[in-house]
């Protein structure tokens, strides 16, 4: 006899198709909804990460911004400790400058030639003074011209003034301070 299945087989195996397609399409959401959390989980991870090295960056540079304006404070130090060594070198260089020009301003002046007062603004000497003839001053100034520690002079004024049966002459005379060189110094030519 031969066998004639009349079981609904068409709609068991409808059924069973449905029934895999529910299994396979409920694995993929799950399976994508792991994927989404751990892509999320990842992320999350990178951005913390990320905010630590920030945050390490910012103490770091905060750290260096303070070394930063300790060292221009110490080079402001350094700046205003070289500038004082340099006026001290001045000073101990132009030391023996001034013995030799109040040496030099007796030296220089010729007999008739009083000075009344002497003043001096960096390299700039005005000297003041009296005396008994206009030639006498122009000897005065031709020796400070020859001098090695006085130079440039010039005469800003000067008047004649008759009284008690002399005649003299009141002047001021600009001159500069001058370094002769160390030949010069000890006496030997300029040649």
């Amino acid at each position: 006899m031969a066998h004639i299945n009349l079981l609904p087989w068409r709609e068991e195996l409808r059924k069973e198709k449905q029934q895999q397609f529910a299994v396979v399409t409920g694995g993929t959401a799950i399976l994508a909804a792991l994927l989404v959390l751990l892509a999320h989980m990842q992320i999350g991870g990178m951005i913390d990460y990320q905010n630590l090295r920030n945050q390490f960056l910012t103490t770091e540079i905060a750290s260096l911004d303070k070394k930063i304006a300790k060292i221009k404070d110490m080079e402001k130090t350094k700046a205003a400790l070289l500038a004082r060594m340099d006026i001290i070198q001045q000073l101990q260089h132009s030391r023996p400058q001034s013995v030799h020009l109040m040496d030099q301003l007796v030296e220089t002046l010729p007999d008739g030639v009083y000075l009344d007062k002497i003043s001096q603004q960096g390299k700039d000497l005005t000297l003041s003074g009296i005396a008994q003839s206009n030639a006498r001053v122009s000897a005065y100034m031709r020796n400070i011209d020859n001098s090695l520690w006085m130079s440039k002079p010039k005469l800003d004024v000067i008047e004649t003034k008759d009284g008690d049966q002399r005649r003299t002459a009141s002047f001021i005379l600009r001159a500069s301070q001058a370094t002769p060189d160390k030949k010069d110094e000890h006496g030997e030519d300029k040649g």
